[in-house]
């Protein structure tokens, strides 16, 4: 089930979905997505539905993963520094690293963390920096970002999170509560406007606040 041919057929379903960025789909095909999940439903890895990976928590779609990889990709310019807001299992953190220079990852569920730190390593990526911490408050102290992903939603977008874009930074975001929609949104220039896309509607885990242990 983790065959190249699976893989194949994963990124076959992900072109007739309308992803089209080669390079992201280079990396879809590339990553070991079962390594992201615990050993009983790694032969799920390669469908393209979102899995349990524990603490409530999913590993998302792999069609959200590409959409919001090339929807990152397409609307900034050069991308040195990523943020991303919920690193999970590690799969999406793992694509980014992939395509952009720099990855910073923050998490706010610690035994999540520790098992992608783990699965980063194991695939070589040493351009990652994590951090357990409240996803809402991004990481400043590593701002601003060319980009900003985040693998959770908000009922409405942290100010924080727009505060800490670039000049013509790009933020894609999940946003609601039952009813959620994802949105681009791109900061005018160094000011503090923004211009905001919503794209398609989706469902994410929410974007809760604190952290655990």
């Amino acid at each position: 089930m983790t065959s190249q041919r699976t893989r194949e057929r994963l990124v076959q379903r992900l072109l007739d979905q309308g992803v089209s960025n080669y390079d992201v789909l280079d990396v879809m095909r590339n990553t070991p997505r079962h390594i992201f999940l615990d050993e009983a439903l790694s032969h799920r890895a390669y469908e393209d539905t979102a899995l349990p990976i524990g603490f409530g928590q999913t590993l998302s779609q792999p069609y959200i993963v590409a959409r919001m990889t090339e929807v990152l990709l397409g609307a900034a310019g050069e991308l040195n520094k990523v943020l991303e807001v919920g690193t999970g299992s590690g799969f999406q953190t793992s694509v980014l690293a992939q395509l952009v220079k720099r990855v910073y990852s923050v998490e706010r569920i610690r035994p999540l963390q520790e098992k992608a730190r783990t699965r980063l390593r194991q695939l070589g990526l040493d351009n990652v920096q994590l951090r357990h911490s409240d996803g809402g408050f991004g990481w400043p102290e590593m701002g601003p970002f060319d980009g900003i992903l985040s693998t959770a939603a908000p009922q409405v977008v942290p100010p924080e999170l727009l505060k800490q874009l670039a000049p013509d930074g790009v933020l894609v975001i999940p946003v609601g509560g039952v009813s959620q929609e994802l949105r681009l949104i791109v900061r005018a220039g160094d000011s503090d406007k923004f211009v905001t896309q919503i794209l398609e509607p989706v469902k994410f885990v929410p974007l809760l606040s604190g952290t655990t242990r």
